[in-house]
């Protein structure tokens, strides 16, 4: 039977292994593919896989070239070639790691972006690997949410999703019929998120004014979170004004609150 402490990651803890199944797709071969991978947690980072070296195609790796430093103190850099592709200090392993992290020793990982695809077991995974920490929960709710925009209320409802992820603010995600959809403006940008998927943004156009990416929505959210398909969301940090329940909510200070770093192409959950 399963104690609530086997639940508890230990205080500090950084470095465990994971039980689930990882493989890294490049140039149409899996160069690691292994069942025994360890998850290298930091703060302010997002979580590492780091894959043993006899799970990975040791010959793609080629010395990297060294005028561009290597991203990681104290790492050795490779270069990935397969065919001919490569991918530039594409990957990276410690050949004395630090004594609080020995298990890295013979071990490699891989700068995520610069993969084809990712899988942990047959579902692909897109921007970084999932802290099995972190939680991410749904639920619906009878608020009264109203969201101000360039002193326009955009939004008004008493059925919205809130949306609790550990780290960051309550997001309140609204029925498009509550919406002032005549507002909003579809724009190119796209982000991705481990945990919710593909989102799509909006633009507010408020007589002459235009507040870029100011709201998001997910049309095909990934399984666990479907409770908030086809929903809109804004920006708590940069509208005018949130009001939850009559009360105007504080705003948040996160990497999301500058207009000019938002929503940022690295597609980090929001």
């Amino acid at each position: 039977m399963m104690t609530t402490a086997s639940l508890t990651p230990h205080a500090g803890q950084a470095l465990e292994p994971s039980s689930r199944w990882v493989r890294v797709r490049f140039a149409g071969q899996m160069v690691a593919d292994s069942r025994r991978v360890q998850l290298l947690r930091e703060p302010g980072r997002v979580p590492v896989y780091y894959f043993p070296r006899g799970d990975v195609q040791t010959a793609a790796l080629v010395p990297a070239d060294h005028a561009e430093p290597c991203p990681r103190e104290g790492a050795t850099c490779w270069t990935l070639r397969v065919g001919d592709r490569a991918a530039e200090h594409a990957a990276w392993e410690y050949a004395a790691p630090p004594a609080d992290r020995h298990a890295l020793r013979d071990h490699v990982a891989f700068e995520w972006p610069k993969m084809d695809a990712w899988f942990e077991e047959d579902d692909e995974v897109y921007v970084h690997a999932r802290d099995p920490y972190k939680r991410v929960d749904v639920l619906h709710s009878s608020r009264h949410v109203r969201v101000v925009v360039a002193g326009e209320v955009v939004a008004d409802s008493r059925r919205p999703a809130l949306l609790f992820e550990t780290g960051l603010p309550t997001r309140y995600y609204l029925p498009k019929a509550d919406v002032r959809m005549d507002l909003l403006e579809p724009t190119e940008t796209e982000t991705r998120c481990p945990y919710k998927g593909l989102a799509s943004y909006y633009s507010a156009r408020i007589g002459s004014t235009v507040v870029r990416d100011i709201a998001w929505c997910y049309r095909h959210p990934i399984p666990e979170c479907s409770k908030i398909e086809n929903l809109v969301c804004f920006f708590n940090e940069r509208v005018d004004a949130v009001y939850v329940d009559g009360e105007i909510e504080p705003r948040p200070l996160t990497r999301w609150s500058v207009p000019e770093t938002s929503p940022s192409g690295s597609g980090m959950s929001r």
